[in-house]
Protein backbone atom coordinates (compact mmCIF):
# COMPACT_ATOMS: atom_id res chain seq x y z
CA UNK A 1 0.00 0.00 0.00
CA UNK A 2 1.06 3.06 -0.89
CA UNK A 3 3.41 4.98 2.40
CA UNK A 4 1.33 8.18 3.60
CA UNK A 5 3.90 11.29 3.32
CA UNK A 6 5.05 11.64 6.79
CA UNK A 7 6.73 7.70 6.02
CA UNK A 8 7.77 8.80 2.49
CA UNK A 9 9.74 11.85 3.93
CA UNK A 10 11.25 9.72 6.75
CA UNK A 11 12.35 6.86 4.35
CA UNK A 12 14.03 8.93 1.65
CA UNK A 13 15.78 11.25 4.39
CA UNK A 14 13.72 14.20 3.19
CA UNK A 15 12.66 15.30 6.86
CA UNK A 16 13.00 18.65 8.43
CA UNK A 17 16.39 20.10 7.78
CA UNK A 18 17.38 17.47 5.21
CA UNK A 19 14.20 18.76 2.91
CA UNK A 20 15.32 22.42 3.30
CA UNK A 21 18.79 21.70 2.01
CA UNK A 22 17.61 19.89 -0.98
CA UNK A 23 15.24 22.76 -1.82
CA UNK A 24 17.52 25.07 -1.66
CA UNK A 25 19.77 23.43 -3.88
CA UNK A 26 17.10 22.44 -6.41
CA UNK A 27 17.87 24.70 -9.03
CA UNK A 28 21.12 23.63 -9.87
CA UNK A 29 20.03 19.76 -9.68
CA UNK A 30 17.97 19.07 -13.14
CA UNK A 31 20.82 19.79 -15.54
CA UNK A 32 24.21 21.39 -15.53
CA UNK A 33 22.68 23.56 -18.58
CA UNK A 34 19.23 24.88 -17.10
CA UNK A 35 17.35 26.27 -14.38
CA UNK A 36 14.48 24.42 -13.11
CA UNK A 37 11.22 25.63 -15.75
CA UNK A 38 8.40 27.03 -14.29
CA UNK A 39 5.35 24.25 -14.73
CA UNK A 40 1.88 25.02 -16.82
CA UNK A 41 -0.09 21.58 -17.29
CA UNK A 42 -3.01 22.44 -19.19
CA UNK A 43 -5.87 20.04 -18.89
CA UNK A 44 -8.61 19.62 -21.49
CA UNK A 45 -11.77 18.15 -20.46
CA UNK A 46 -12.90 14.78 -22.56
CA UNK A 47 -10.99 16.12 -25.21
CA UNK A 48 -10.20 13.84 -28.14
CA UNK A 49 -7.25 12.28 -29.66
CA UNK A 50 -8.42 13.34 -33.07
CA UNK A 51 -9.90 16.84 -32.42
CA UNK A 52 -6.34 19.15 -32.75
CA UNK A 53 -5.20 19.85 -36.04
CA UNK A 54 -2.10 18.52 -35.35
CA UNK A 55 -3.50 14.60 -34.33
CA UNK A 56 -5.54 14.38 -37.77
CA UNK A 57 -8.58 17.73 -36.99
CA UNK A 58 -9.91 18.73 -40.33
CA UNK A 59 -12.68 20.67 -39.82
CA UNK A 60 -11.98 22.08 -36.46
CA UNK A 61 -9.56 25.29 -36.08
CA UNK A 62 -7.20 24.96 -33.30
CA UNK A 63 -4.60 27.40 -34.78
CA UNK A 64 -2.18 27.73 -31.47
CA UNK A 65 -1.99 24.46 -30.29
CA UNK A 66 -1.29 23.49 -33.48
CA UNK A 67 1.79 26.18 -33.12
CA UNK A 68 2.22 24.84 -29.67
CA UNK A 69 3.29 21.57 -31.42
CA UNK A 70 4.87 23.22 -33.84
CA UNK A 71 7.35 24.93 -31.17
CA UNK A 72 7.52 22.10 -28.90
CA UNK A 73 6.64 18.26 -29.30
CA UNK A 74 3.99 16.49 -29.58
CA UNK A 75 3.60 12.70 -27.68
CA UNK A 76 2.07 10.28 -30.09
CA UNK A 77 1.40 7.51 -27.15
CA UNK A 78 0.56 9.22 -23.96
CA UNK A 79 -2.29 8.02 -22.03
CA UNK A 80 -4.58 9.31 -19.56
CA UNK A 81 -5.03 8.46 -15.85
CA UNK A 82 -8.62 7.00 -16.20
CA UNK A 83 -11.31 6.63 -18.94
CA UNK A 84 -13.35 9.35 -16.79
CA UNK A 85 -12.32 12.57 -15.06
CA UNK A 86 -11.77 11.83 -11.25
CA UNK A 87 -9.61 9.20 -11.36
CA UNK A 88 -7.67 10.14 -14.16
CA UNK A 89 -7.08 13.58 -12.45
CA UNK A 90 -5.98 11.63 -9.06
CA UNK A 91 -3.44 9.64 -11.28
CA UNK A 92 -2.08 12.69 -12.64
CA UNK A 93 -1.77 14.29 -9.37
CA UNK A 94 -0.84 11.32 -7.12
CA UNK A 95 2.01 9.32 -9.98
CA UNK A 96 -0.30 6.27 -8.74
CA UNK A 97 -2.29 4.26 -11.83
CA UNK A 98 -5.65 2.98 -10.81
CA UNK A 99 -4.28 -0.16 -9.56
CA UNK A 100 -3.28 1.64 -6.40
CA UNK A 101 -4.73 5.42 -7.01
CA UNK A 102 -7.26 5.69 -3.95
CA UNK A 103 -9.68 7.42 -6.37
CA UNK A 104 -10.65 4.44 -9.07
CA UNK A 105 -13.80 6.28 -9.78
CA UNK A 106 -16.23 9.10 -10.38
CA UNK A 107 -17.99 9.25 -6.51
CA UNK A 108 -17.98 11.75 -4.55
CA UNK A 109 -14.02 10.80 -2.56
CA UNK A 110 -11.71 13.15 -1.41
CA UNK A 111 -7.95 12.23 -1.20
CA UNK A 112 -6.54 12.15 2.08
CA UNK A 113 -4.08 13.68 4.59
CA UNK A 114 -1.45 10.51 3.92
CA UNK A 115 -2.13 11.40 -0.03
CA UNK A 116 1.20 12.98 -1.78
CA UNK A 117 0.33 15.28 -4.56
CA UNK A 118 2.52 16.77 -7.37
CA UNK A 119 1.49 20.29 -6.24
CA UNK A 120 2.58 19.51 -2.46
CA UNK A 121 5.97 18.20 -3.95
CA UNK A 122 6.58 21.01 -5.81
CA UNK A 123 5.59 23.74 -3.24
CA UNK A 124 7.95 21.53 -1.00
CA UNK A 125 10.26 22.40 -3.23
CA UNK A 126 9.82 26.22 -3.44
CA UNK A 127 7.16 26.52 -6.24
CA UNK A 128 4.14 29.00 -5.96
CA UNK A 129 1.35 26.57 -6.50
CA UNK A 130 -2.38 27.51 -8.25
CA UNK A 131 -5.11 25.19 -9.67
CA UNK A 132 -7.73 27.03 -11.93
CA UNK A 133 -10.47 25.24 -13.23
CA UNK A 134 -11.92 21.69 -12.47
CA UNK A 135 -10.46 19.67 -9.16
CA UNK A 136 -12.89 17.09 -8.64
CA UNK A 137 -10.79 15.04 -5.96
CA UNK A 138 -12.11 16.51 -2.68
CA UNK A 139 -15.04 19.49 -1.77
CA UNK A 140 -14.71 22.41 0.39
CA UNK A 141 -13.96 21.43 4.37
CA UNK A 142 -12.81 17.98 3.14
CA UNK A 143 -9.09 16.28 3.40
CA UNK A 144 -8.90 16.52 -0.35
CA UNK A 145 -9.69 20.60 -0.85
CA UNK A 146 -6.78 21.78 -2.83
CA UNK A 147 -5.70 24.23 -0.20
CA UNK A 148 -5.01 20.40 1.80
CA UNK A 149 -3.35 19.02 -0.95
CA UNK A 150 -0.32 21.23 -1.72
CA UNK A 151 -2.50 24.31 -3.52
CA UNK A 152 -1.39 28.07 -2.56
CA UNK A 153 -4.56 29.44 -4.82
CA UNK A 154 -7.23 27.61 -6.38
CA UNK A 155 -10.37 29.15 -7.82
CA UNK A 156 -12.74 27.15 -9.76
CA UNK A 157 -14.80 23.51 -9.46
CA UNK A 158 -14.43 21.05 -6.89
CA UNK A 159 -17.32 19.04 -7.44
CA UNK A 160 -16.94 17.52 -10.80
CA UNK A 161 -20.90 17.19 -11.38
CA UNK A 162 -20.79 21.16 -10.30
CA UNK A 163 -18.33 21.49 -13.29
CA UNK A 164 -21.28 20.05 -15.72
CA UNK A 165 -22.71 23.63 -15.51
CA UNK A 166 -21.14 26.36 -17.81
CA UNK A 167 -22.99 29.04 -16.12
CA UNK A 168 -22.52 28.46 -11.98
CA UNK A 169 -24.27 30.52 -9.44
CA UNK A 170 -20.78 30.11 -7.77
CA UNK A 171 -17.22 28.96 -7.90
CA UNK A 172 -14.95 28.27 -5.01
CA UNK A 173 -11.95 30.72 -4.22
CA UNK A 174 -9.07 29.59 -1.73
CA UNK A 175 -12.00 27.20 0.11
CA UNK A 176 -14.29 30.08 -0.10
CA UNK A 177 -18.10 30.38 -1.84
CA UNK A 178 -17.53 33.10 -4.52
CA UNK A 179 -21.45 34.61 -5.43
CA UNK A 180 -21.59 34.78 -9.54
CA UNK A 181 -25.08 36.69 -9.21
CA UNK A 182 -25.27 37.34 -12.75
CA UNK A 183 -26.09 33.61 -13.54
CA UNK A 184 -29.66 32.15 -12.31
CA UNK A 185 -30.16 28.86 -11.52
CA UNK A 186 -33.51 26.54 -12.61
CA UNK A 187 -35.14 24.65 -10.19
CA UNK A 188 -33.18 21.70 -12.25
CA UNK A 189 -29.84 20.80 -10.67
CA UNK A 190 -26.37 22.34 -13.14
CA UNK A 191 -29.79 24.21 -15.48
CA UNK A 192 -28.95 27.45 -15.55
CA UNK A 193 -32.20 29.60 -16.33
CA UNK A 194 -29.96 32.98 -17.08
CA UNK A 195 -26.84 33.00 -18.62
CA UNK A 196 -24.49 35.64 -18.29
CA UNK A 197 -21.18 34.75 -17.56
CA UNK A 198 -19.32 31.52 -18.53
CA UNK A 199 -16.78 29.54 -16.37
CA UNK A 200 -14.25 29.03 -18.72
CA UNK A 201 -13.83 32.81 -19.56
CA UNK A 202 -13.27 33.44 -15.76
CA UNK A 203 -10.91 30.26 -15.23
CA UNK A 204 -8.93 32.38 -19.01
CA UNK A 205 -8.18 35.44 -17.25
CA UNK A 206 -7.58 33.84 -13.74
CA UNK A 207 -4.59 31.71 -15.66
CA UNK A 208 -3.26 35.59 -17.37
CA UNK A 209 -3.18 37.27 -13.64
CA UNK A 210 -1.60 34.26 -12.06
CA UNK A 211 1.02 34.09 -14.07
CA UNK A 212 1.89 37.59 -13.90
CA UNK A 213 1.74 38.09 -9.92
CA UNK A 214 4.15 35.01 -9.99
CA UNK A 215 6.18 36.43 -13.42
CA UNK A 216 9.51 36.84 -10.52
CA UNK A 217 9.27 33.34 -9.02
CA UNK A 218 8.76 29.64 -9.80
CA UNK A 219 5.57 28.61 -10.44
CA UNK A 220 3.10 25.59 -11.56
CA UNK A 221 -0.22 26.52 -12.71
CA UNK A 222 -2.56 23.31 -13.24
CA UNK A 223 -4.92 25.22 -15.51
CA UNK A 224 -8.14 22.37 -15.48
CA UNK A 225 -10.64 23.48 -18.31
CA UNK A 226 -13.85 22.09 -18.45
CA UNK A 227 -14.27 22.01 -22.14
CA UNK A 228 -15.41 20.47 -24.25
CA UNK A 229 -17.11 18.15 -21.29
CA UNK A 230 -20.95 18.40 -22.17
CA UNK A 231 -23.49 20.09 -19.60
CA UNK A 232 -25.43 16.29 -19.00
CA UNK A 233 -28.43 17.79 -17.27
CA UNK A 234 -28.97 20.39 -19.43
CA UNK A 235 -28.66 18.31 -22.63
CA UNK A 236 -31.02 16.14 -20.97
CA UNK A 237 -33.95 18.62 -20.82
CA UNK A 238 -33.03 20.36 -24.02
CA UNK A 239 -31.21 17.98 -26.12
CA UNK A 240 -28.04 19.87 -26.37
CA UNK A 241 -25.57 20.09 -23.29
CA UNK A 242 -23.09 21.13 -25.48
CA UNK A 243 -22.93 25.23 -23.31
CA UNK A 244 -21.18 27.76 -25.30
CA UNK A 245 -22.02 31.70 -25.38
CA UNK A 246 -21.39 31.27 -29.31
CA UNK A 247 -20.83 29.37 -32.11
CA UNK A 248 -17.94 31.45 -33.22
CA UNK A 249 -16.52 30.61 -36.86
CA UNK A 250 -19.20 28.02 -36.89
CA UNK A 251 -22.32 29.65 -36.49
CA UNK A 252 -23.21 29.26 -40.34
CA UNK A 253 -22.55 25.75 -40.81
CA UNK A 254 -25.37 23.54 -41.43
CA UNK A 255 -24.63 21.39 -38.38
CA UNK A 256 -26.89 20.03 -35.44
CA UNK A 257 -26.45 23.00 -32.99
CA UNK A 258 -24.59 20.19 -30.35
CA UNK A 259 -21.78 19.88 -33.20
CA UNK A 260 -21.32 23.30 -33.54
CA UNK A 261 -21.03 23.61 -29.99
CA UNK A 262 -18.32 21.02 -29.50
CA UNK A 263 -16.18 22.74 -32.62
CA UNK A 264 -17.27 26.47 -30.99
CA UNK A 265 -15.73 25.11 -27.48
CA UNK A 266 -12.85 23.36 -28.95
CA UNK A 267 -11.59 26.27 -30.49
CA UNK A 268 -12.50 29.44 -28.13
CA UNK A 269 -10.36 27.06 -25.96
CA UNK A 270 -7.93 27.53 -28.42
CA UNK A 271 -7.86 30.79 -28.46
CA UNK A 272 -7.64 30.88 -24.63
CA UNK A 273 -4.41 29.07 -24.94
CA UNK A 274 -3.00 31.60 -27.03
CA UNK A 275 -3.90 34.42 -25.03
CA UNK A 276 -1.70 32.67 -22.48
CA UNK A 277 1.04 31.83 -24.43
CA UNK A 278 0.72 35.29 -25.13
CA UNK A 279 1.17 36.32 -22.03
CA UNK A 280 4.04 34.23 -21.63
CA UNK A 281 5.81 36.16 -24.18
CA UNK A 282 4.92 39.47 -23.41
CA UNK A 283 6.32 38.60 -19.65
CA UNK A 284 9.42 37.06 -21.24
CA UNK A 285 8.67 34.16 -19.79
CA UNK A 286 8.96 31.60 -22.51
CA UNK A 287 12.29 30.09 -22.49
CA UNK A 288 11.15 29.73 -18.46
CA UNK A 289 8.21 27.78 -18.48
CA UNK A 290 7.46 24.42 -19.91
CA UNK A 291 4.00 24.29 -21.09
CA UNK A 292 1.92 20.93 -21.14
CA UNK A 293 -1.60 20.18 -23.05
CA UNK A 294 -3.28 17.13 -22.67
CA UNK A 295 -7.19 15.64 -22.37
CA UNK A 296 -8.26 13.61 -19.07
CA UNK A 297 -9.87 11.17 -21.01
CA UNK A 298 -11.23 10.47 -24.44
CA UNK A 299 -14.11 12.24 -26.52
CA UNK A 300 -17.35 11.85 -25.21
CA UNK A 301 -21.08 10.86 -26.26
CA UNK A 302 -22.87 13.48 -24.31
CA UNK A 303 -24.97 16.49 -24.55
CA UNK A 304 -25.93 15.42 -28.07
CA UNK A 305 -22.55 15.21 -29.09
CA UNK A 306 -21.55 12.70 -32.01
CA UNK A 307 -17.77 11.57 -31.94
CA UNK A 308 -18.39 10.60 -35.14
CA UNK A 309 -19.07 13.78 -37.13
CA UNK A 310 -15.31 15.35 -36.45
CA UNK A 311 -13.83 11.99 -36.08
CA UNK A 312 -12.89 13.00 -32.61
CA UNK A 313 -11.49 9.79 -31.36
CA UNK A 314 -8.95 9.82 -34.91
CA UNK A 315 -8.44 6.81 -36.13
CA UNK A 316 -8.77 4.85 -32.46
CA UNK A 317 -11.29 2.55 -31.54
CA UNK A 318 -13.74 3.95 -28.55
CA UNK A 319 -14.49 7.00 -26.43
CA UNK A 320 -14.67 7.92 -23.21
CA UNK A 321 -16.17 5.26 -20.43
CA UNK A 322 -14.00 2.59 -23.50
CA UNK A 323 -10.93 1.06 -22.46
CA UNK A 324 -10.33 0.66 -25.86
CA UNK A 325 -7.91 2.95 -27.33
CA UNK A 326 -10.25 5.90 -27.96
CA UNK A 327 -11.09 6.22 -24.21
CA UNK A 328 -7.52 6.71 -22.94
CA UNK A 329 -4.61 7.73 -24.84
CA UNK A 330 -4.85 11.43 -25.40
CA UNK A 331 -3.35 14.29 -27.43
CA UNK A 332 -0.13 15.55 -25.71
CA UNK A 333 2.29 18.62 -26.20
CA UNK A 334 5.12 19.64 -24.36
CA UNK A 335 7.04 23.10 -24.95
CA UNK A 336 9.66 25.06 -23.94
CA UNK A 337 11.11 27.42 -26.01
CA UNK A 338 14.57 27.55 -26.13
CA UNK A 339 15.19 24.13 -24.43
CA UNK A 340 12.93 22.00 -26.20
CA UNK A 341 13.62 21.55 -30.04
CA UNK A 342 10.59 22.00 -31.99
CA UNK A 343 8.50 20.22 -34.22
CA UNK A 344 9.30 17.04 -32.80
CA UNK A 345 7.15 14.00 -32.43
CA UNK A 346 7.96 11.02 -29.62
CA UNK A 347 6.39 7.88 -29.53
CA UNK A 348 7.63 7.16 -26.03
CA UNK A 349 4.85 5.11 -24.37
CA UNK A 350 3.73 7.46 -21.10
CA UNK A 351 0.88 7.69 -18.85
CA UNK A 352 -0.57 10.36 -16.32
CA UNK A 353 1.10 9.32 -13.33
CA UNK A 354 4.24 9.49 -14.55
CA UNK A 355 3.82 13.29 -14.85
CA UNK A 356 4.16 14.14 -10.69
CA UNK A 357 8.15 11.77 -11.00
CA UNK A 358 8.86 14.20 -14.32
CA UNK A 359 7.99 17.52 -12.51
CA UNK A 360 9.36 16.74 -9.35
CA UNK A 361 12.34 15.80 -11.28
CA UNK A 362 12.59 18.45 -13.39
CA UNK A 363 12.29 20.72 -10.05
CA UNK A 364 15.40 19.38 -8.54
CA UNK A 365 13.54 17.38 -5.65
CA UNK A 366 12.92 13.73 -5.46
CA UNK A 367 9.98 11.52 -6.27
CA UNK A 368 8.72 9.46 -3.85
CA UNK A 369 10.04 5.86 -4.49
CA UNK A 370 6.80 3.93 -3.90
CA UNK A 371 4.80 5.34 -7.17
CA UNK A 372 3.61 3.86 -10.24
CA UNK A 373 5.06 6.69 -12.73
CA UNK A 374 8.04 6.96 -13.95
CA UNK A 375 10.21 10.53 -14.35
CA UNK A 376 10.33 11.13 -18.18
CA UNK A 377 13.52 13.05 -17.91
CA UNK A 378 15.83 10.64 -19.81
CA UNK A 379 12.75 11.38 -22.72
CA UNK A 380 13.42 15.45 -22.92
CA UNK A 381 17.11 14.95 -22.70
CA UNK A 382 17.74 14.28 -26.44
CA UNK A 383 14.85 16.38 -27.33
CA UNK A 384 16.78 19.48 -25.98
CA UNK A 385 16.75 19.10 -22.65
CA UNK A 386 20.34 18.47 -22.52
CA UNK A 387 22.20 16.82 -19.53
CA UNK A 388 23.67 13.28 -19.32
CA UNK A 389 22.13 11.22 -21.96
CA UNK A 390 20.70 7.91 -19.96
CA UNK A 391 18.19 5.09 -21.87
CA UNK A 392 14.83 6.11 -20.73
CA UNK A 393 13.58 3.67 -18.09
CA UNK A 394 10.28 2.38 -19.57
CA UNK A 395 7.20 0.57 -18.51
CA UNK A 396 6.92 -3.07 -18.24
CA UNK A 397 3.01 -3.05 -18.18
CA UNK A 398 0.84 0.21 -18.41
CA UNK A 399 -2.64 -0.55 -16.12
CA UNK A 400 -6.42 0.92 -15.57
CA UNK A 401 -9.39 -0.07 -14.53
CA UNK A 402 -12.67 1.10 -14.66
CA UNK A 403 -15.72 0.60 -12.29
CA UNK A 404 -18.94 2.10 -14.04
CA UNK A 405 -21.43 -0.84 -14.86
CA UNK A 406 -18.74 -3.34 -13.53
CA UNK A 407 -15.58 -3.86 -12.98
CA UNK A 408 -13.13 -3.87 -16.32
CA UNK A 409 -9.63 -3.31 -17.06
CA UNK A 410 -7.01 -3.24 -19.55
CA UNK A 411 -3.52 -3.32 -19.88
CA UNK A 412 -0.84 -2.51 -22.39
CA UNK A 413 2.72 -4.20 -22.41
CA UNK A 414 5.25 -3.63 -25.23
CA UNK A 415 2.93 -3.31 -28.72
CA UNK A 416 0.45 -5.53 -26.98
CA UNK A 417 -2.70 -4.48 -25.26
CA UNK A 418 -5.25 -6.19 -23.22
CA UNK A 419 -8.42 -5.32 -22.55
CA UNK A 420 -11.43 -6.89 -20.19
CA UNK A 421 -14.69 -5.73 -20.70
CA UNK A 422 -16.55 -7.43 -17.47
CA UNK A 423 -15.25 -9.36 -14.53
CA UNK A 424 -15.67 -12.62 -16.32
CA UNK A 425 -14.76 -11.91 -19.65
CA UNK A 426 -11.72 -13.10 -21.52
CA UNK A 427 -9.40 -11.16 -22.25
CA UNK A 428 -9.16 -9.68 -25.43
CA UNK A 429 -5.85 -8.82 -27.22
CA UNK A 430 -4.75 -6.31 -29.82
CA UNK A 431 -1.35 -5.78 -31.16
CA UNK A 432 -1.02 -2.54 -31.48
CA UNK A 433 1.95 -1.62 -33.73
CA UNK A 434 -0.48 -3.54 -36.83
CA UNK A 435 -3.53 -2.84 -35.62
CA UNK A 436 -4.05 0.74 -33.90
CA UNK A 437 -7.60 0.60 -34.16
CA UNK A 438 -7.77 -2.52 -32.15
CA UNK A 439 -10.28 -4.60 -35.16
CA UNK A 440 -9.02 -7.56 -34.80
CA UNK A 441 -8.85 -9.69 -30.97
CA UNK A 442 -5.69 -12.09 -31.49
CA UNK A 443 -5.85 -14.06 -28.12
CA UNK A 444 -6.36 -17.13 -29.63
CA UNK A 445 -3.06 -16.93 -31.32
CA UNK A 446 -1.66 -15.94 -28.39
CA UNK A 447 -2.29 -18.47 -25.76
CA UNK A 448 1.24 -17.57 -23.99
CA UNK A 449 1.05 -13.60 -24.50
CA UNK A 450 -2.37 -13.62 -22.49
CA UNK A 451 -1.32 -15.71 -19.68
CA UNK A 452 1.30 -13.62 -18.88
CA UNK A 453 -0.95 -10.55 -19.23
CA UNK A 454 -3.34 -12.55 -17.12
CA UNK A 455 -0.69 -13.00 -14.29
CA UNK A 456 0.19 -9.09 -14.06
CA UNK A 457 -3.34 -8.34 -14.11
CA UNK A 458 -4.00 -10.70 -11.03
CA UNK A 459 -0.99 -8.95 -9.13
CA UNK A 460 -1.84 -5.43 -10.79
CA UNK A 461 -4.00 -4.26 -8.27
CA UNK A 462 -4.63 -3.19 -4.42
CA UNK A 463 -8.29 -3.70 -3.03
CA UNK A 464 -10.23 -0.94 -2.30
CA UNK A 465 -12.47 0.50 0.10
CA UNK A 466 -14.63 2.10 -2.37
CA UNK A 467 -13.97 0.01 -5.59
CA UNK A 468 -14.46 -3.29 -5.12
CA UNK A 469 -14.73 -6.19 -8.11
CA UNK A 470 -17.92 -6.61 -8.79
Amino acid sequence: MPMNRREWLRTTGLAGAGLLARNAMADTTVTTAHKRPNIIFILADDLGYGDLGCYGQKIIQTPNLDRLAAEGVRFTQCYSGSTVCAPSRCALMTGFHTGHAYIRGNLQVPLRPEDVTVARLLKDAGYTTGLIGKWGLGNEGTTGAPDKQGFDYSFGYLDQSHAHNFYPDHLWRNGERVAIPENVQSEKKNVAAQKKVYSHDLFAQEALEFVEKHQKEPFFLYLAFTMPHANNEAGAVTGDGMEVPDYGPYADKDWPNPQKGHAAMVTRMDRDVGRLLGQLQKLGLEENTLVFFTSDNGTHKEGGAIPEFFQSSGSLRGIKRDLYEGGIRVPMIARWKGTLKPAQTSDQVWAFWDFLPTAVDLAGATPPATIDGISMLNTFRPLGLGGPLSPQRQHEFLYWEFHEGGFKQAARTGDWKAVRTAKDAPLELFDLKSDLGEQHNVAAQHPEIIASLEQYLATARTESEHWKVR
